[in-house]
């Protein structure tokens, strides 16, 4: 028998293929957006996805001569490896550390740089005040290390030289591993604060300015209208944010901690991203480095969806 449409009262197949050509019309009358997005695509299948083929290499014992597909396999060696490794734990410690530091402080000062720009009422100081914060993005990894580099080493630093005319002894700042952390996230933050302001300015931009008369003429004061009005407003967008965040807790950054790290900080500064390039391409391991990478990537999912059911439970709204 021929199935048939409850809602139409049609066999199904026709409906199908009502829908199905309905689908080619739309896309040859809108075939300029296809094209359009042929590319971003094409990157992503060639880019993204294709290399997830190579995720194997971590559970085989990769031969330049025999190539990914005719290496052998060895299941989970390399994982067993890793776990028994004696810095694991100092690695995943680091890691999450310098992660959870990063996000705590991190997270909430874009939002709070937003709300207070967006109580300044002087337009050219407001539109200076976003400049200035906004600048340091656009300071390549390179030269942000050199800059804290010179300004915090000992006896030439600026810092240093504040120091000691304080009559404080010198210190070498980079070379204390108990100050790494703090010094690589309180940079980031000066480094990424401004661009991260930007998405939450725009939310704000956007909130009804019929909720502040009403509040006027309510007399709430300037914090009673951040709390009620301008937080709820931009809630959204924090939940995305975190989530998003959340997903990225165990990759931080590995151009930065890599150049700020030496001798003397390795016991603070060692990470999986820079535990992973030493293995991998110094030391040639690849098949160990891929092992601990995918590590990486599989707690990062985790990670990210704990976070957005947590979101959902919390909020009502999340990331998917």
């Amino acid at each position: 028998m021929t199935p048939i449409s409850a809602a139409a009262g049609m066999p199904a197949e026709p409906l199908r293929r009502t829908a199905r050509s309905e689908v080619a019309r739309k896309m040859r009358r809108h075939w300029q957006l296809y094209l359009l997005i042929l590319l971003p695509l094409l990157y992503f299948i060639l880019f993204k996805y294709v290399p997830i083929l190579g995720v194997q290499i971590a559970f085989k014992d990769l031969s330049a001569k025999a190539g990914i597909w005719g290496s052998p396999w060895v299941g989970f060696k390399h994982f067993e490896a890793f776990f028994n490794h004696p810095n694991f734990w100092l690695l995943i410690k680091n890691t999450l550390f310098l992660s959870l530091y990063t996000l705590a402080v991190g997270f909430p000062a874009p939002i709070i740089l937003a709300l207070m720009i967006n109580e300044l009422r002087n337009g050219m100081f407001k539109r200076t005040v976003q400049m200035v914060t906004y600048a340091p993005y656009f300071i390549s990894t390179v030269v942000m290390v050199s800059m804290i580099l010179l300004f915090l080493a000992p006896r030439i630093g600026v810092i240093d030289h504040i120091r000691t005319a304080l009559g404080f002894d010198s210190v070498n700042f980079i070379g204390e591993p108990s100050m790494f952390k703090t010094i690589f996230v309180l940079s980031d933050v000066w480094q990424y604060m401004g661009y991260s302001a930007i998405i939450y300015i725009a939310a704000l931009a956007g909130v009804n300015p019929q909720l502040y008369e009403a509040s006027k003429l309510d007399g709430a004061s300037r914090l009673q209208k951040i709390i009620h009005i301008d937080l709820p407003s931009i809630m959204p967008i924090m939940v995305l944010l975190l989530v998003l965040n959340m997903g990225q807790l165990l990759n931080i950054g590995f151009e930065k901690v890599y150049l700020l790290q030496n001798p003397l900080n390795t016991s603070a500064s060692e990470i999986i991203s820079t535990y992973v390039y030493k293995v991998g391409l110094v030391q040639a391991n690849y098949s160990f480095s891929a092992a601990v990478g995918l590590f990486n990537s599989l707690i990062n999912l985790l990670l990210i969806l704990l976070a957005n059911f947590g979101a959902r439970r919390a909020t009502g709204s999340g990331l998917f």
